[in-house]
């Protein structure tokens, strides 16, 4: 949603401190245990729950008891340090702060109290208290920008705008660091009322990476408010045509269309510091600093509770951590008058499918549905919650509603004829579904996975032996490192009597380890057969899978298994596995 700086070398190390003294501590709301159970374990049981609740991403379980080992060991240093950390991770800023009071009187150059202290102080307008505070928080490759671009937008004014862009321009650090300072001096310049000077760093920015969403809104929309608007559409639609439909340049675009100027992105320094967090959260959760990502999150979302794009991203950052239960949480507090809400419901949705409320998330992705029926993303996910619940026949009745909001193909569109001919192939209705596997390929002729499910099948149905063998090497060619793709490979030589070739492939999987075996057992490579048929087993096949190698361990692979028939007990699964693949 932002750009995606490359937060390596000393940057990602000086996540290391915070994770020496806070092993696992990145969830937050979760289902924690009752205070009151809590209360009622022995000191070292709370201390003992609270490292295992954390080690199982459940701050909210771990900030529990942490507060009752620190009840029963108040001046535990350690503790205290370890509750404020869960406190914040938990999103539970305003007893956050007050630990942050007792954390300096402990150690008064703790970095993350500090910044936490200053960001209340900007919460409440008191700006010289805040840069007082951030000053203290500096000596880290995070926390110097963080707290350089905070200090700076308590000063956005017009008498100390230039003041702030100093401070900017000083500070010296990763090649990164310019994504950062370049947008938030052009955002306080714009709201400082210095034009001329915005422009140009806007202009600056924008250049570094014409395709950041924060960067083109915020450019959009200051050319438009200069009057504009032609070089405003011109920047949204080069950002459309890389990235169609985004909701928020959609609707920017609309407005502009609509005679309307723009407003600015962000109007105040508490906007501003919730922007730097949420920018700073965002990136840090996507490059391994979960746990300082998700704290600035917290923190941004402390300033500014209903921040759609800081919302989406610690969702975003739950999902990544497998813990679908609180990204819903988080996506319900998405506005309804948001345009993110759409994309927050669907994928609320999905997280509910894959915690097994399928009902519930169909239901859901339908009301989205029925309120524009032409959202095709929505209808997508209704797809693919089917698709994935083997609804063959249902999912490709789905795909098609999808497919006839299509008024004009374009290469994005080859996902959603692929998906189709994946249902209509499962639901054997190969015409149609070989149809869709063509089109998808017209669009993108190379596209390795329907290069792979076509080729496969043309050769599992015994025909067009040749352009299938072909598609098949084409993918393999192009995705040499994906285990089901060089399985298909193995077993198209299979089908075909090659046996030589079909055991030089030594991927790593269940099903692709049976194939082998298979194959190792038609060249009489007996003790071979049985070493992958057993690592197949060990690999923890599906339970119809299991009884077959189970069997073939036991009694070898039966004479009248030709190769011609062989693939028919493996298909269903093979084409499991098939229709999971993604780019």
């Amino acid at each position: 949603m932002i750009p995606s700086p490359l937060l390596r070398g000393a940057a990602v190390a000086a996540l290391a401190a915070l994770a020496i003294i806070w092993p696992g501590m990145v969830s937050a709301r979760a289902q924690a245990q009752p205070r009151e159970s809590a209360a009622q374990t022995s000191l070292s049981g709370s201390y003992l729950a609270a490292r295992h609740a954390g080690d199982q991403r459940d701050v909210a379980a771990a900030a529990s008891y942490y507060r009752a080992a620190l009840r029963g060991d108040p001046r535990n240093n350690e503790l205290l340090g370890r509750t404020f950390l869960a406190v914040l991770a938990n999103g539970e800023l305003d007893e956050g702060v007050k630990l942050a009071e007792h954390v300096l009187q402990v150690d008064k150059n703790d970095r993350i109290a500090r910044l936490v202290l200053g960001v209340r102080a900007i919460k409440q307008k008191q700006y010289p208290v805040a840069r007082r505070e951030l000053a203290q928080s500096i000596r880290g490759p995070i926390t110097d920008l963080a707290a350089t671009l905070l200090s700076a937008w308590t000063m956005a004014n017009p008498t100390e705008a230039k003041q702030a862009i100093d401070s900017i321009d000083k500070l010296a650090g990763a090649d990164w660091y310019a994504i950062f300072k370049e947008l938030h001096a052009a955002l306080i310049l714009d709201v400082a009322g210095q034009k001329k000077e915005a422009a140009k760093r806007f202009e600056r920015r924008y250049k570094l990476d014409p395709m950041a969403l924060r960067v083109v809104q915020s450019y959009g929309s200051f050319l438009s408010r200069q009057g504009n608007n032609a070089d405003a559409l011109k920047v949204f639609a080069a950002f459309e045509e890389a990235l169609p439909r985004h909701p928020l340049i959609v609707e920017a675009t609309n407005e502009l269309k609509a005679g309307k100027k723009l407003p600015l992105m962000v109007d105040t320094p508490k906007a501003g510091a919730a922007e730097v967090l949420y920018g700073l959260g965002a990136a840090l959760g996507r490059h391994g600093g979960e746990d300082l990502g998700l704290i600035y999150l917290q923190l941004s979302l402390y300033l500014a509770p209903s921040h759609p794009l800081a919302l989406l991203s610690l969702g975003d950052l739950y999902e990544a951590m497998k813990k679908p239960e609180l990204a819903n949480q988080t996506y319900e507090r998405v506005p309804l008058n948001s345009p993110l809400h759409r994309y927050a419901q669907i994928q609320l949705a999905l997280n509910l499918d894959s915690l097994d409320r399928t009902d519930e998330a169909k239901a859901s992705l339908e009301k989205v549905i029925a309120a524009n029926p032409g959202d095709l993303e929505a209808i997508m996910a209704l797809g693919n919650v089917l698709r994935g619940r083997k609804q063959f026949a249902e999912c490709a009745d789905v795909y098609s509603k999808g497919v006839d909001t299509i008024s004009k193909l374009e290469k994005s569109n080859w996902v959603i004829y692929y998906f189709r001919g994946i249902c209509f192939e499962r639901a054997k209705q190969w015409p149609k579904a070989e149809a869709d596997f063509k089109t998808s390929l017209e669009l993108i002729p190379d596209q390795p996975h329907v290069l792979n499910y076509l080729g496969y099948s043309w050769i599992d149905q015994g025909i067009n032996l040749d352009e299938g063998m072909r598609m098949i090497k084409r993918s393999v060619e192009q995705r040499a490192d994906d285990g089901y793709i060089v399985d298909s490979l193995g077993w198209a030589y299979y089908r075909l009597g090659n046996m030589d070739e079909a055991v030089e492939l030594k991927p790593e999987d269940p099903t692709i380890n049976d194939h082998l075996g298979d194959a190792y057992w038609r060249v009489e490579r007996v003790l071979e057969a049985r070493f992958q048929w057993s690592h197949a087993r060990d690999l923890k096949p599906e339970p119809e899978d299991l009884v077959k190698i189970e069997a073939k361990l036991k009694s070898g692979l039966p004479d009248d298994t030709a190769p011609a028939a062989a693939p028919a007990e493996h298909t269903p699964q093979r084409r499991d596995q098939l229709e999971r693949l993604r780019d």
